[in-house]
């Protein structure tokens, strides 16, 4: 039987684990991690890794034609020109990139700014920065996260180019263009009732203007006080419009004006009285009606609704309704047809992710496009001329892991499917613009990637451009991650996740065992693309097995699967974890889950402290950070999607303030005092509670950070506190030299991009 080895965890290990990044830097090769479409054209763009870093590519479907997309020393020296700093030509500051003006210039963000490169001399220059306004059909609604949307500074120039429509004193008027006399068609316009510029649309015939009138809502700030500015000696005071679950949110009234007859029309409300949003106002191309998208507050309703130009009446075109949540935010697809006589829409409402052709006159659904246990991912063009929508879906194939997306085609009627992908990975595909030509980029976790160019009409392999070659990666001793698969609480469910050993593993010793939790609604969170994991490899080469779960209550499976999450977001997905984790130690002796650690940011924080609240019989550590541990203190979108609306007893049941005199186990916090993703005063709300109960905890604060996993401080402490507390050994004095090294963990710095 393996036996406990006091080594993990020592001094060897730490160097090992820190020196890790190092080690598998570069070594997979010609491996494509990015890749686009250039215009009208049969060719395509693509990023490859190289031994010194990374390259871009362009190749012509047509004549098979391969080069460098420009030339990388030359570029790199005219960024560093432009941005006052060092620019590597192997590490070029940008991911993707852009083609303009017939391919000689090059459009890319660097240094969070947009640059246009010329290809002919070699010169950049920074682009102008937008104003972030959001003109024509703009919605209203949805809480402010940040900042209000500014009002254009622009007129609204009618199609027949002959009139300007501007907001003066709150109301609507309209001038001839070239004059500046205006016409007033609106005088109830008000500072706490005025008419909004940037959701102004023109009916195509310039004859009518549709545009919400809208009434402020609660306006919450959140206020940060910055304590160690890198500019003043004294702490800086900021703050931030932020609204919460359950705030009053601004109301739209969506009004039509006949321009020749200065006439207004407001809209029956009664299709809409409670609305979480109003959004996507457009005209029918003749003017007959407007649309819009009704998102009602608690997100159960969700309806298409057209208004009669001439009236002003109102009827639901679609409406979609759900006992728990109509997931908006990512699974909404609408496409009008023939002016709105047909609608493609997309719904759960036989259990799976599907599409629907809808009769846009009588608002009946005519047939089921797409059907099957099965989800559609997203959808990549809809082809009117022929006919046939171009989508992505995943776990169509049995046996294959149902989250590896695909890509197919069907036919309006739902007829002629076919598969453009193989099953067995997961697809990274990009179309050209006539959709005659596709590059794929295929890859699992334990598949390093394959890139290709395919011709559409018959899948026909054009050229392989790309095999990556991971034999570098492999002598290191580094080994792919094991994919491993359990049933869930339901006895049916298959849960999918990764195994990631050290690359000293050694199956006669045992592990303690660390889970790194994301367990957000809106996604799932496995990798299934090759990548060294060096986040979760890195804590693994101290003595630990490291592992990543998608539980029940996630998404991109069934709509029961995914509705565990909802009013419920403490569930987490724990009950089908702990079996997942049981199932591995059944197979696997050196798996000890009598020592099992826990480890999250944001959301993965919330539910990594719920972990030792909620279930501390099984899990006994855990390092959290910038957990939302209320769901009444984080954003209101976010929140109310899964937890419903109104505030009811179900958000004090999944907090972690609520519920933090339950702890038991080992708990580390940590924050970035200047979060402005998840509101700082969560964490500090938990302290205090924590305090209260008399429990002991550990905290770390990170002055200056923003949403943060702790950076390469908090990366050392999370190691030093599962090393302490799961191996019981000594961790490194590292007061005792003046320099120590650290591992990053990718995004876990300041303003890291998390939920």
């Amino acid at each position: 039987m393996p036996t406990r080895v006091a080594a993990q965890g020592a001094a060897a290990d730490y160097a090992r684990a820190e020196g890790l990044r190092d080690r598998l830097k570069n070594t997979v090769v010609n491996a494509v991690d990015q890749s686009g479409a250039i215009d009208s054209t049969p060719r395509f763009w693509y990023r490859k890794s190289t031994a010194a870093g990374f390259t871009f590519v362009v190749v012509d479907a047509a004549t098979k034609d391969r080069r460098p997309a420009f030339d990388h020393v030359r570029l790199a020296t005219a960024l560093a020109a432009l941005l006052h700093r060092a620019v590597d030509s192997a590490a070029l500051p940008f991911n993707t990139i852009a083609f303009a003006d017939h391919e000689r210039a090059l459009l890319v963000t660097a240094d969070s700014g947009r640059v246009r490169c010329s290809l002919a001399d070699y010169q950049c220059a920074r682009l102008p920065r937008t104003d972030g306004g959001r003109g024509g059909s703009a919605g209203v609604g949805g809480g402010l996260y940040g900042a209000r949307p500014p009002e254009p500074d622009a007129p609204r120039l009618s199609p027949d180019t002959s009139w300007e429509a501007v907001i003066r004193n709150y109301n609507v008027h309209v001038r001839k263009v070239g004059e500046t006399q205006t016409v007033a068609l609106s005088t109830d316009g008000t500072e706490d009732n005025a008419y909004a510029l940037r959701s102004l649309v023109w009916s195509p015939d310039s004859r009518r203007i549709a545009v919400y009138k809208v009434r402020p809502g609660y306006q919450r700030v959140v206020t940060f006080v910055e304590s160690s500015p890198d500019d003043q000696l004294q702490p800086r005071a900021s703050t931030r419009l932020y609204n919460k679950p359950g705030d009053v949110l601004d109301q739209a009234q969506p009004m039509l004006f006949d321009v020749a007859e200065k006439r207004a029309t407001t809209v029956d409300n009664a299709l809409f009285p409670n609305a979480y949003d109003v959004s996507g106002m457009q005209w029918r191309r003749d003017g007959r009606a407007v649309t819009f998208e009704y998102n009602q507050r608690g997100h159960q309703v969700y309806r298409v609704i057209e208004v009669d130009a001439a009236s002003g009446k109102t009827r639901a075109i679609i409406d979609e309704r759900s006992s728990t949540f109509f997931e908006y935010s990512a699974k909404k697809f609408r496409f009008d047809l023939a002016n709105g006589t047909d609608i493609i829409w997309m719904s759960e409402r036989d259990g799976w992710n599907h599409l629907y052709m809808y009769d846009g006159v009588s608002g009946a659904v005519k047939h089921q496009i797409t059907k099957g246990a099965w989800v559609v991912r997203g959808v990549d063009k809809v082809d009117t001329a022929a006919k046939q929508i171009w989508f992505r879906a995943s776990g169509r194939e049995a046996g294959a892991d149902p989250y590896f997306v695909q890509n197919l085609r069907i036919n309006f009627d739902g007829s002629g499917l076919v598969t453009l992908t193989d099953a067995n990975a997961n697809h990274a595909v990009t179309f050209s613009n006539d959709m005659q030509y596709y590059m794929d980029v295929a890859s699992r976790v334990d598949m390093p990637p394959v890139a290709q160019l395919r011709r559409t009409r018959d899948r026909s392999l054009v050229m392989e451009l790309e095999r990556a070659d991971a034999s570098a990666l492999l002598a290191t001793g580094w080994r792919a991650p094991e994919v491993f698969v359990a049933k869930a609480r339901d006895g049916v469910s298959d849960i999918w996740g990764v195994i990631i050993r050290p690359t000293n593993f050694n199956p006669r010793r045992t592990y303690p065992v660390i889970e790194n939790i994301y367990a957000g609604p809106h996604d799932s969170f496995v990798p299934k693309r090759f990548s060294t994991q060096i986040g979760m490899q890195t804590i693994a080469e101290l003595g630990f097995i490291v592992v990543q779960i998608d539980g029940m209550g996630t998404s991109n499976r069934s709509k029961a699967f995914h509705d565990v999450a909802w009013k419920n977001l403490a569930d987490a997905g724990f009950p089908d974890r702990i079996l997942w984790h049981k199932a591995v130690a059944a197979k696997y002796p050196f798996y000890d889950v009598s020592r099992v650690g826990i480890y999250g940011t944001s959301a993965g924080g919330q539910s990594s402290m719920g972990a030792l609240l909620f279930h501390p019989e099984f899990y006994k550590v855990a390092v959290s950070a910038a957990g939302s541990h209320d769901n009444r203190m984080d954003k209101i979108w976010w929140n109310e999607q899964w937890m419903g609306w109104p505030i009811g007893p179900e958000y004090g049941a999944s907090s972690n303030v609520d519920n933090a005199n339950r702890l038991q186990g080992k708990l580390m916090l940590i924050v970035g005092e200047m979060d402005r993703n998840v509101d700082p005063s969560t964490t500090m709300q938990v302290v205090n509670a924590l305090i209260k109960a008399k429990k002991t905890f550990d905290l770390l604060v990170i002055p200056g950070a923003d949403h943060t996993s702790g950076g390469e401080y908090g990366d050392r402490k999370r190691w030093d506190f599962f090393v302490h507390n799961l191996l019981g050994v000594e961790t490194p004095d590292r007061n005792a030299t003046t320099s120590g090294s650290s591992v990053r963990t990718p995004g876990a710095g300041r303003g890291a991009p998390l939920l």
